[in-house]
């Protein structure tokens, strides 16, 4: 699940950074409102993580924008800004959940849970296809009653697939979606992940969810039976 934090304070955004990161979030950041705008134009992010005081454009002038674009994702305020005034003014233009800087990052992790449960409109918790599930609030997997394990670049390329079912999702598009924006790696890396994916949602139980489609990308189709 990927997801954009908009901070000046590079020590700030480095540790949140650090701390989504290690429980299975893909994150990009930026230091200032301009380049944050763009990203979260050109990006499809599960939540922005957004601070008020920028240099360029503010959080509220941000976030109004967005939201005058119809980009319904979901933003949460992060701010040294306190008062009752500041945080209404935050939702007013759009936030759907504000945070008082110093603030416990146990508390921003289970509120951003909470924001991604209720979600804009693009989100759903649960995707599913036959007996494969995966809760994108949890971040659990399993197929029926049984669990499977998976590493957090195995759950974003699984995710990816599975919000965009029947269509087939180049590799490029699963680079954009899981790797941070500045990846300048091997694209083949994602036939690696895919690869492992398969392992464990399929090889176990007698399935062939995820389609090559060569020269194209891949696709989970149907019920993913075998």
């Amino acid at each position: 699940m990927r997801v954009l934090v908009i901070e000046d304070e590079e020590r700030i955004a480095a540790s949140l950074r650090r701390g989504l990161s290690a429980v299975g979030y893909t994150v990009d950041v930026a230091h200032d409102g301009v380049t944050g705008l763009h990203l979260a134009r050109e990006h499809r992010y599960a939540a922005v993580l957004l601070d008020i005081m920028l240099p360029g454009l503010n959080g509220y002038q941000v976030c109004s924008r967005l939201r005058a674009e119809s980009n319904d994702v979901p933003v949460m305020m992060l701010t040294a800004k306190n008062g009752e005034y500041d945080e209404a003014e935050g939702l007013d233009t759009g936030a759907d959940d504000y945070l008082a800087k110093p603030f416990s990052y146990v508390v921003l992790e289970a509120r951003l849970r909470a924001l991604l449960r209720r979600g804009g409109a693009r989100t759903r918790t649960r995707l599913e296809c036959g007996d494969l599930w995966l809760d994108q609030a949890r971040r659990t997997c399993g197929r029926g009653a049984a669990d499977i394990a998976l590493t957090p670049k195995e759950f974003g390329v699984l995710q990816c697939l599975l919000t965009r079912p029947d269509e087939v999702v180049p590799t490029l598009d699963i680079l954009d979606e899981v790797w941070s924006a500045d990846f300048t790696g091997d694209p083949n890396i994602v036939h690696v992940y895919i690869s492992a994916v398969r392992r464990k949602i399929d090889a176990p139980f007698g399935r062939a969810t995820i389609e090559t489609v060569r020269g194209a990308g891949y696709r989970v189709a149907g019920g993913g039976r075998g």
